[in-house]
């Protein structure tokens, strides 16, 4: 090559030590910039084609060597709509081409960056400090899962949030073995902490009872003594049809009918058991200890009534005999509602279950207050059985209803668990101090009620919650973690309303730079790979990956290196002069 070759040669390094410089400038200069990626720059020599034994160093040619793919230093900031991505891919973002009618316009062009310094703009889209508007994906609000899979630019909505009305109602707890009512405390008597219905209720006992007879019978007095030829009576227990039995003193014994005078029938007893047969399961007559003979209800149901009516000259006294309402039976028994007049009894003889405001459909509140009254124990011979009340009216007084109950028994068996098992209950057409909830469902979930010893003797509510809400108003917007747009409200509801996406590349270096911190897509690069599992840092930013030290040091041997080249320069001149002084 000789002198000349040198000259070119030291040239063309000049140059490549200036495009460094030029680079290591550019990089100091953005040390500060958010999400800035420094270039670096790589030396390529340039080998002439000679023969192996005559090859030279050759010239050298630079070039920018990207860092996409190395992140800056993510550090934490007050604005919740700034993030950083975590790994190597960009947020998506576009530019407004324009505006119409004070709105911004775009033509649907991806661009990639990892400056996250978005605000909230004044018309509610998220702008990050070179002007680009963020892209992802809308959310569904009552769902919460993508509703489109197509990125657009992400514009939030300043509307108040609807009002949402409570459908649902979680409801958990532990019910003591014991509870300590006021009259438990008070009394310390096994019993007492039961709720007494015959406080609250008229009650009608199980088993009715209606005198038929003079006291000192027995089986073997004659029937004549209380019959006669033509007397009769209709025996009527609860909805069961009625049954009508006629005596005479002539002809055979019937079903129904029956000759007082027949050896067949001609005794109480024998005419006992004749209309047994008859009245059998329902209701029978029997003789009581008094020596009375009584007509016994057998029903089960609460509400079974049993009457006794004679047709014609009937010797019976039918006067219904005063039934004693034993304490087993007033618990098996459940008043609702309770009236504003008994609401101190009530609340001496139960136990409170919490508070919880639901919503209606405009987002009413209403104050739901509820109340569980132990009606049975085990220790009594019975299950545990609790129920459950509701204060539905709170301003009621005298006679009006002020406490309800859900219309479900619960009864726990001896390990402490519901049986049989209850998930939920429905209540249709709920009313709270006048205001119309409509219906919703207690939701107690698997295992959600049980009953176990509390040494105080209350009610442990472990999850009391609801699904409603009044409507409210936009107050503050906030990225997450896992990229959701969350809005807040004023009403204390967070709203999830977009998903941020974030881009990744098979060869991210390959991207092309644009002013801003902005990238786009070559056909290097390859196509953008969207991601929406998130993967970004909320309340943060990535700084510039310019490292100060490190730019100095290159700084420091681009200088050294300019320097030697220019040391060519003058030394090829030099040598070109000596050249040109041989011809004098």
């Amino acid at each position: 090559m000789g002198i000349y070759g040198a000259l070119s040669t030291a040239v063309t390094g000049l140059r490549a030590q200036s495009f460094a410089l030029e680079n290591i400038s550019g990089n100091i200069a953005n040390s500060q910039t958010t999400g800035f990626k420094r270039i670096d720059t790589d030396f390529v020599d340039l080998i002439p084609d000679q023969p192996r034994k005559l090859q030279s160093a050759g010239s050298v040619l630079a070039q920018s060597r990207s860092t996409n793919t190395l992140q800056g230093d993510v550090k934490s900031v007050s604005n919740s709509t700034y993030m950083a991505v975590n790994g190597s891919g960009f947020f998506v973002v576009e530019p407004s081409i324009g505006q119409s009618d004070g709105n911004s316009l775009f033509a649907g062009t991806n661009f990639y960056t990892r400056r996250g310094d978005f605000d909230v703009d004044k018309n509610g889209y998220l702008v990050n400090g070179s002007g680009y508007y963020l892209k992802g994906l809308p959310v569904d609000p009552a769902t919460g899962n993508l509703s489109s899979s197509l990125p657009q630019v992400l514009r939030l909505s300043n509307n108040f949030l609807p009002a949402q009305q409570t459908t649902r109602v979680n409801y958990q707890l532990n019910l003591p073995l014991v509870p300590q009512t006021a009259e438990y405390r008070e009394a310390k008597t096994p019993g007492s902490e039961l709720l007494n219905s015959s406080d609250f209720m008229t009650l009608t006992p199980d088993t009715p009872a209606a005198k038929l007879g003079a006291v000192g019978v027995s089986a073997s007095t004659t029937s004549s003594s209380l019959l006669a030829n033509g007397q009769s009576i209709t025996i009527t227990e609860g909805s069961n049809p009625a049954v009508t039995f006629n005596f005479t003193n002539s002809g055979a014994n019937t079903a129904t009918t029956f000759n007082i005078t027949d050896p067949a029938s001609d005794t109480l007893g024998e005419i006992m058991a004749l209309m047994n047969a008859q009245l059998a399961p329902n209701s029978s007559v029997s003789i009581n200890s008094n020596g009375q003979l009584t007509l016994t209800g057998t029903g089960t149901a609460p509400t079974d009534t049993l009457t006794v009516a004679g047709t014609s000259g009937l010797a019976f006294d039918t006067t219904p005999a005063a039934p004693t309402v034993s304490a087993a039976l007033s618990r098996a028994q459940r008043p609702s509602p309770i009236t504003a007049a008994q609401a101190a009894d009530f609340n001496a003889q139960t136990i409170s279950g919490g508070t919880v405001t639901v919503f209606t459909s405009t987002g009413a509140p209403a104050d739901v207050q509820l109340r569980w009254a132990k009606n049975d124990s085990a220790s009594s011979g019975s299950a545990d059985t609790w129920s459950l009340y509701y204060l539905q009216n709170g301003a009621a007084t005298g006679s009006q209803p002020m406490w309800t109950r859900v219309p479900q028994d619960f009864s726990f068996g001896t390990d402490g668990a519901l049986s049989p098992e209850i998930n939920e209950v429905n209540l249709t057409g709920l009313t709270i101090d006048g205001v119309s909830v409509g219906s919703l469902k207690l939701d107690f979930g698997t295992d959600g009620i049980t009953q176990f010893n509390d040494p105080n003797g209350t009610a442990g509510v472990t999850a009391l919650s609801q699904n409603g809400y009044p409507a409210g108003e936009f107050v503050s917007v906030a990225v997450n973690d896992n990229g959701r747009v969350v809005v807040a409200y004023s009403n204390n509801q967070q709203v999830e309303v977009a998903q941020v996406i974030t881009a990744n590349f098979n060869a991210a270096n390959q991207l092309k730079r644009l002013d801003g911190g902005i990238f786009a897509e070559t056909a290097d690069s390859g196509s953008a790979i969207l991601d929406t599992s998130g993967g970004v840092v909320s309340s943060a930013l990535e700084s510039s990956n310019t490292d100060i030290s490190e730019e100095f040091t290159k700084l420091i041997v681009t200088q050294q290196a300019y320097a030697a080249g220019t040391r060519i320069v003058s030394t090829a001149d030099q040598m070109i002069q000596e050249a040109l002084n041989m011809i004098r």
